[in-house]
């Protein structure tokens, strides 16, 4: 029930993604078109301006946490959503938990650069971090790199004001300090303008910095391609040359267009959650789908288990992220 678009977008997408190998399952009140679909009936709704936590545990029987539950219970491998992102988070705790040992999961956001994606996270699951969290968020990251975008020894970088080591707050420069002293193919700083020239394989940073970043990239993209469209429409000549640039215009809108990967991965639970924007369209719904399959087939919550090694947790007991 979760998008700006209605639950008939969300079922459309769901369908395009059904195949051999991908089963999709709806969550949702009871009479909802599935369009054959098998469906799980939760009767309550969690709406975009609810208070997360609150909504969560009053409504355990809305669609999103219902969702949730089916990935904690075993019914389900994965959930996708494209509701409440805080309420999210928080159902995702409640429901699936923590892998042990993470202090907070990390949402993980693939940002389609000019020399081939990479991951960026967190991209707004935790406003607030420490340095500890920022390492293991590097370790999350090297992760989806090799299972996701296939990238055999990933680099990582560490989103700054400058290249300098010496450059930074303080989070900063305590995180520049651990995850040069750790065993990731660190490689220092880089900066907000170097993402969509894939400054790194695996760029870090906090919560609040990293959705900051991700809203103006996807706004910067979306204007930027909107100008261009408008000014190749307003003159003749105009139309008549955007009609020999028609099919480097698509290459570009496909390449940078954030329904290519449909969501990103909630990274650091005992399951896959994958969240979708509130504004998905069925074929961004139907890649969340894919990518949740995609993390299925690599076991990329085992991947993370092995990972997350003794040494990279003893940052201490896990801690409860403020859904958003």
């Amino acid at each position: 029930m979760g998008g700006d678009r209605g639950p008939e977008e969300i079922v459309a997408g769901a369908l395009e993604a059904r195949s051999d190998e991908v089963v999709p399952i709806v969550v949702g009140p009871a009479g909802l078109d599935t369009q054959g679909l098998e469906l799980i009936e939760a009767p309550d709704v969690i709406a975009m301006d609810e208070k997360p936590t609150e909504a969560v545990r009053g409504k355990p029987n809305s669609s999103l946490v219902r969702a949730c539950r089916a990935v904690g219970d075993g019914e389900a491998n994965a959930v996708v959503s494209a509701g409440n992102t805080g309420a999210m988070l928080a159902a995702c705790l409640l429901e699936i938990r923590r892998l042990q040992g993470v202090r907070r999961p990390a949402i993980a956001v693939t940002i389609p650069s000019r020399d081939g994606a990479s991951v960026l996270l967190d991209a707004g699951a935790n406003a607030d971090a420490r340095a500890e969290d920022l390492l293991q968020f590097a370790h999350m990251g090297t992760v989806f790199a090799r299972e996701i975008l296939d990238v055999a020894e990933p680099e990582i970088r560490l989103l700054s004001i400058g290249e300098e080591a010496e450059k930074g707050n303080q989070l900063t420069l305590e995180a520049h300090e651990l995850l040069a002293a750790s065993d990731l193919n660190f490689t220092g700083n880089t900066e907000g303008r170097d993402l969509l020239r894939r400054g790194a394989d695996v760029v870090v940073t906090d919560g609040f910095t990293g959705n900051v970043a991700l809203k103006l990239l996807e706004g910067t993209i979306g204007n930027l391609l909107e100008a261009l469209r408008e000014e190749i429409t307003a003159t003749p000549r105009g139309k008549l040359g955007g009609l020999l640039i028609r099919p480097a215009a698509r290459r570009l809108r496909k390449r940078l267009d954030p329904d290519t990967y449909g969501g990103a991965y909630l990274l650091g639970l005992r399951g896959l959650a994958v969240i979708a924007h509130g504004n998905s369209s069925r074929r961004a719904i139907a890649n969340a789908v894919r990518l949740a399959a995609r993390g299925v087939e690599h076991d990329v919550v085992g991947r993370l288990a092995e990972r997350l090694t003794d040494t990279v947790l003893e940052s201490g007991p896990p801690t409860t992220p403020t859904p958003t």
